[in-house]
């Protein structure tokens, strides 16, 4: 049974984006469990795969985990989807409990995109194995954000000056906007594989878009909503064809009398 387990934030894919704190944490581990999502998204285990090897000057092993069917979330209500995604956990955790039990007193590891604490399970499951009885110290890396590298790669800030900055879904996004609109700030939209904006098209906002951030494939995108939203859902349902999967998040800022953002 393992005594440590590090949660290790790895970017969002760009292997530049990963920080000295998380290379000093991959060199103390010595098996990482790495979720495999199937052939369409093997790309995310060979991107974690090319960041061990860029930065780990020691022996190690990579265990692939099946990674329990989620289920179609898009169709489910609010109930259905926070139940569907607590049954996932619970299967999630009942495939890693297996396995950390059964490795020797090593330092185990999980690298989560970006950063654990943006809409990340990987922390909850860890809580739910303790909670069940399993014994190990958990060890918290922070990365960069897919949050802040669109910022950078839009050249701009996430706020304005003295205003809030709102952080939410895409499940809950018109809904938030609608109860309290501009007063929100300006709004970080992620797990939005809808892009659910295009129901504000009538606002008066401006997007910042990004997909594979941090990675040789990213594309922007940016502009008044209404003008920009029908090239970015093209645009979006073209790269995940390609790709097989696609990772994206937006900031949603309104527009205020003075225009748009320079």
């Amino acid at each position: 049974m393992v005594k440590r387990v590090w949660v290790i934030g790895i970017g969002p894919g760009g292997i530049d984006q990963v920080t000295v704190a998380a290379i000093r944490a991959l060199n103390r581990v010595e098996v990482f469990l790495v979720p495999d999502k199937g052939a369409a998204k093997h790309d995310l285990v060979a991107l974690r795969e090319q960041i061990c090897a860029t930065y780990i000057d020691h022996d190690y092993r990579i265990i692939e985990v099946p990674d329990p069917e989620r289920g179609p979330d898009a169709e489910r209500s609010a109930d259905q989807y926070a139940g569907g995604v607590r049954d996932w956990h619970r299967a999630r955790a009942d495939r890693y409990a297996e396995l950390l039990t059964g490795l020797p007193e090593a330092d185990a590891g999980f690298l989560v995109w970006g950063d654990p604490a943006f809409y990340d399970s990987t922390l909850r499951i860890l809580d739910t194995l303790q909670a069940d009885g399993l014994e190990f110290e958990v060890t918290v890396v922070p990365g960069i954000s897919a949050i802040q590298l669109l910022a950078g790669e839009h050249r701009t800030v996430l706020n304005r000056i003295g205003q809030p900055i709102h952080i939410t879904t895409g499940r809950r996004l018109v809904a938030d906007y609608r109860a309290y609109g501009s007063d929100l700030g300006d709004l970080v939209v992620m797990l939005d594989g809808a892009l659910t904006c295009r129901e504000l098209r009538a606002e008066p906002l401006e997007i910042f878009w990004g997909a594979y951030l941090g990675a040789p494939e990213q594309v922007l995108r940016r502009g008044r909503l209404d003008a920009v939203i029908d090239e970015i859902v093209d645009l979006r349902a073209r790269l995940r064809a390609a790709h097989g999967w696609i990772m994206d998040t937006y900031l949603l800022r309104p527009i205020t009398p003075a225009g748009p953002t320079p």
